[in-house]
């Protein structure tokens, strides 16, 4: 994988597609043996797709709420703190 030029042998790959597999929630849902690399790689980017959109979601709301929010209220102080982190 480094640029050493080694080629990633199939039990690498295979070990890393079950890694992979066991992040997904769905396939942990599921939970039926291995799926596909395809069929894996295919839910990963749905999966990552639909984080984006729950990021983007959670942002939108942050955004609403300290609009709203008074600038120098302790609420507002700790929410700038966390984002901060």
């Amino acid at each position: 994988m480094s640029g050493s030029g080694r080629r990633i042998t199939d039990e690498e790959i295979n070990e890393l597609v079950s890694k992979l597999q066991s992040l997904l929630p769905e396939s942990r849902r599921r939970n039926t043996g291995r799926a596909s690399a395809s069929k894996l790689l295919k839910e990963t980017c749905s999966y990552i797709k639909s984080l984006h959109r729950e990021v983007d979601g959670l942002s939108d709301r942050l955004s609403g709420l300290m609009a709203t929010m008074d600038s120098n209220s302790p609420q507002a102080d700790i929410i700038r703190s966390l984002l901060r982190s």
